[in-house]
């Protein structure tokens, strides 16, 4: 008979857990949430003031009859779910399931799976934080009806099936807006000049840029004007005006919050944000090291904090006065941001001395490119500044001014470990220029260019800016992007979010009809009642009853107008085949398609075809646009496979690019 019962989510964090407490201690995993709102029905009783009615999810009958066995069988039940809201859910679930045993049962949470920290967290025991699961509970209930009210909006005028989202409607409008201002966007003609120049006496070579006249900005929107300017420069001397050498710091960036991390593991690796959560969760779980046994390598990956512990700072001044010397070490402090949950620590490696290179054999490749991202980044957040030499050099040309600047890497700093990007550290410094001093001019180059329009989100930067508005927290921006992934509202072109011709008319009719509940700012306003209620400061029902009365009556209204309401549907030229009408275009949970209007009598459906204007470069065919299960563009030649074999991912034109 165990002593102690530790309850944990996962099969993997259970067995690091009980490697470090013993024999006498038995370790099970819930295998994640173990009662839930049923799927069925709405499960939320309106008239009973809001009460979620959650159910045990099915399939876990046996586990919840193993867990009831041996909690009975324990002197003492430690609920060690993950150290955030849901991980606070989920233990108030389990203990409402052992609700014989309540008398037994304590929570410890942990933000590093290490022996000390877990040992610690045992020896600490408190009670289950209700205002973090009224939290909790106030999300999952206030989705649950928006979700439930608004998807059959979606279902009476678009396709039965389809679902809205609280958060994932806001995603979603933001990629359509973006998409709408690139495709309204008019680009304007800008010019540049660059001047090459030779410094006499070193005999190098160096670019001054054109920036103004007489001391004014210049801006140069024509060929006329440029024409007018070479002609008023064709002869001059350029001499150096002023020269400026000074020298420029650069400081470290905090250790990673989820957001950040998946931001650069994007940039950086090339991981999906679901990926990089996914790895992250195995490196925090446990990873079996020899010597050390299975151990978590990072401290808890859902986390919007940029603290570290005294603990681990210091670990990391041993290593970095170790590795680089005392004058690359820099303890350093940063800031939260405003609204940033400060339970748990920043993204960092658990033991300092466990390099990236020491255990990389222990690793798979997905999980060393992660660590050594983590690990890395923590080491250079307590490094000493990089120090760059830095000259500023103004340039006359009769009435022109030119500029040219110039760096050079003085003190590496924590750029010995860590670089944001590959140039960064290029060596850019001018010659030894000195005042007055005439310089030859090699060439004159003016460059035309046109203003574009702003980026399409990727992963990366859609969950960037989600953070920036307030919108989510750390464990719902990868969930968020999948779901509308999933839904196919968007597909990813590339690295790029577009959204597709569903999630155009989805997010048009959300828009039209629930204007609050798409509203950035309200969705916003939201999430920082969320935060009022797990510091409680706000009762989580009296917020849903607030938001629910407002809402009840759009719903109402909205389904008196669309009573009377019946779509057209756009009429193609295609003929059915079967039955002679004329197809009508439908919309799918894959998009648009052809269907006969003739429906239930004729239910012919037609895959409308897209093509682009590039042959096969097999046997000069007509090239088709499909797309992969998992929603990735690639392109086929429609006598494939009948005569011939053609398929890339690229188009043919980009296929020839590589090739040369």
């Amino acid at each position: 008979m165990a002593d102690k019962l530790v309850i944990v989510e996962s099969p993997a964090k259970a067995n690091t857990i009980k490697k470090f407490l013993g024999g006498s201690t038995k370790v099970m995993a819930s295998m994640g949430h173990i009662r839930d709102l049923p799927k069925s029905k709405l499960g939320v009783s309106i008239e009973n003031d809001f009460e979620p009615e959650y159910i045990n999810i099915r399939g876990k009958g046996d586990l919840i009859k193993e867990l009831k066995k041996e909690a009975k069988k324990a002197k003492k039940i430690y609920i060690a779910t993950d150290p955030d809201r849901e991980g606070e859910a989920i233990a108030w679930h389990l203990a409402k399931i052992l609700e014989d045993e309540k008398d037994k049962i304590t929570r410890v949470t942990f933000n590093e799976i290490t022996k000390n920290a877990v040992k610690q967290a045992i020896k600490e025991p408190r009670e289950i934080d209700v205002n973090l699961v009224d939290a909790q509970q106030a999300r999952r209930v206030l989705d649950r009806i928006v979700g439930y009210k608004m998807s059959p909006v979606l279902w009476k005028k678009v396709k039965r099936g389809l679902s809205a989202g609280r958060v994932q409607s806001v995603a979603v409008k933001m990629i359509v807006e973006r998409e709408e201002e690139i495709k309204a966007f008019v680009p304007e003609e800008y010019w540049n000049v660059y001047a090459n120049l030779k410094h006499v006496k070193s005999k190098k070579d160096f670019e001054a840029k054109l920036v103004g006249k007489n001391d004014e900005k210049l801006e140069i929107h024509s060929k006329d004007e440029i024409d007018n300017i070479l002609k008023e420069i064709e002869n001059a001397k350029y001499i150096v005006n002023e020269v400026k050498c000074g020298e420029k710091k650069r400081n470290p960036s905090p250790p990673f919050t989820t957001s950040t991390m998946q931001q650069e593991a994007s940039r950086k690796i090339n991981f999906t944000l679901r990926k990089t959560m996914s790895v992250a969760q195995n490196l925090y779980e446990g990873i079996k090291i020899p010597e050390r046994g299975t151990v978590g390598l990072i401290t808890y990956m859902r986390t919007d904090s940029t603290r570290i512990s005294e603990v681990a700072r210091a670990a990391a001044k041993e290593q970095i006065i170790n590795r680089f010397g005392e004058e690359y070490y820099e303890n350093r402090y940063f800031r939260a941001k405003k609204d940033a949950q400060d339970a748990h620590e920043a993204i960092r490696p658990t033991y300092a001395d466990l390099t990236p290179e020491s255990i990389k054999e222990y690793l798979s490749n997905d999980q060393y490119k992660l660590y050594k991202l983590i690990y890395e980044r923590f080491m250079a957040s307590q490094m000493a500044s990089a120090v760059f030499d830095t000259m500023t050099v103004k340039i006359k040309a009769n009435d022109y001014d030119f500029k040219a600047n110039g760096q050079n890497l003085k003190f590496k700093g924590f750029m010995a470990m860590y670089k944001y990007s590959k140039k960064e550290d290029e060596e850019t410094m001018l010659p030894p220029l000195q005042e007055n001093e005439e310089l030859k001019l090699n060439e004159i180059d003016p460059k035309q260019s046109f203003t574009e329009p702003p980026p399409r989100y990727t992963e990366a930067s859609l969950v960037k800016a989600l953070e920036e508005k307030g919108i989510g927290r750390p464990s719902t921006y990868s969930p968020t992007i999948t779901t509308i992934l999933a839904r196919r509202y968007i597909e990813k072109e590339q690295k790029q979010l577009v959204p597709t011709e569903l999630g155009t008319i989805v997010n048009k009719l959300l828009i039209e009809n629930f204007t609050d509940v798409v509203n950035v700012e309200f969705t916003a306003q939201i999430e920082s009642e969320f935060d009022e209620i797990a510091e409680g400061h706000e009762e989580w029902k009296k917020m849903i009853r607030e938001f629910y009365g407002p809402f009840e009556k759009t719903i109402e209204k909205v389904e008196k107008e669309l009573e009377h309401v019946k779509l057209e549907d756009e009429v193609s030229d295609v003929k059915c085949e079967k039955c002679g009408r004329m197809m009508v275009y439908k919309y799918g949970r894959f998009g648009k398609f052809l269907a006969c209007p003739g429906y239930p009598e004729c239910k012919n459906t037609k895959a409308i075809i897209e093509t682009i204007n590039e042959k096969c470069p097999k046997c000069g065919g007509t090239i088709q646009v499909r797309k992969s299960k998992k929603g990735r563009k690639f392109y086929i030649c429609e006598n494939n496979p009948d005569s011939c074999d053609y398929i890339a991912w690229n188009p043919p034109s980009k296929e020839k690019k590589k090739r040369t």
